[in-house]
């Protein structure tokens, strides 16, 4: 059976202590955007720069501002500029509070929960602050899983009413998924769960060395995994009831399928197509860091890292 890993939970009390002012907030800010205390201009990269402090009373939360001194630039910015926090009203306060509790909830957390519990004034600015902070937790160039993998597929997405369960199963979307126990986890949303689409998702997410993998009966599983794989296949029948043979079983992926079913089921409700690879990197980010102690800080060094995700792209057709 699966060895049960208990993830790390965030301190939310930690984070109010010492992120209790917006100066605490932009000043760890700074320091995770320029970690050699040396600001530059994000305008033209000029390390010749003034800080400023805001004495008069503005919509802008932050607490203080840089000059560029280059007689070509000029530019004023913040340390918030050209990262994920850039262009928000929110005080950093909220996010670094949002960041924790997203963190902390295992099966996800609604943007309405979010405006409740940190008191965001709409609905809208809570849901661009959870998508926002999804951007940052997708992993831009993973790498290939190796050691003992598991592989299956699953479907999100409720009944239609009045639908049989053939054509009610067709309007879900397909979520692949693979595992190395002990290791990171990966989660991708696909058109479909055929013989071309599951035969990539293989190439593309397994090592060449990869010792075993296990998956269950799914037809195209032995033709995907031939003939590289082939000799160190194994299925588990869950037809005839069979979900443990030895150390033979697919039960990790389908813990972490269960948890990412339970959370559009009971926190999210439903959830567009259109946005889906972000919660998936949202669980994944979750599950492949659920060990780490300082996972809190290495989410805000990302968000510091992430160009800013327009409100107008999120919603785009």
């Amino acid at each position: 059976m699966p060895q049960r890993i208990h993830p790390k939970p965030v301190n939310i009390r930690e984070i109010a202590i010492k992120f209790s002012t917006e100066e605490q907030c932009l000043e760890y800010v700074e320091k995770m955007r320029w970690p050699d205390g040396i600001v530059r201009c994000s305008s033209c990269g000029d390390k010749n720069v003034k800080r400023v402090m805001r004495t008069a009373a503005s919509k802008n939360k932050r607490p203080w501002f840089y000059l560029c001194l280059n007689k070509d630039c000029h530019q004023q910015f913040s340390p918030t500029a050209g990262t994920l926090f850039a262009d928000s009203h929110l005080p950093l306060i909220v996010w670094f509070h949002a960041i924790g509790l997203i963190l902390n909830a295992k099966k996800g957390i609604s943007a309405k929960q979010l405006q409740r519990d940190l008191g965001i004034g709409g609905y809208k600015t809570a849901w661009y602050l959870n998508h926002r902070i999804r951007e940052a937790m997708a992993e831009g160039d993973p790498k290939p899983l190796g050691g003992i993998v598991e592989i299956d597929e699953t479907y999100v997405g409720g009944r239609i009413r009045g639908m049989g369960v053939k054509y009610a199963k067709k309007q879900k979307k397909v979520v692949m998924g693979a595992v190395q126990r002990g290791g990171k986890i990966r989660l991708q949303h696909v058109p479909d769960a055929k013989l071309n689409t599951i035969t990539g998702f293989v190439r593309e997410n397994l090592s060449a060395d990869v010792e075993r993998v296990m998956t269950d009966q799914h037809h195209c599983y032995p033709t995907a995994l031939a003939p590289e794989f082939s000799d160190r296949h194994e299925r588990v029948n869950h037809i005839k009831g069979e979900y443990v043979r030895g150390d033979v079983y697919t039960n990790t992926i389908e813990s972490a399928f269960s948890l990412l079913n339970r959370g559009v089921i009971g926190q999210f409700h439903k959830l567009s197509g259109k946005h889906l690879h972000r919660y998936l990197a949202e669980f994944e980010y979750r599950f492949n860091h659920r060990t780490d102690a300082d996972v809190f800080i290495g989410t805000v060094q990302r968000l510091c890292g992430f160009k800013p995700l327009r409100f107008a792209e999120l919603t785009q057709k």
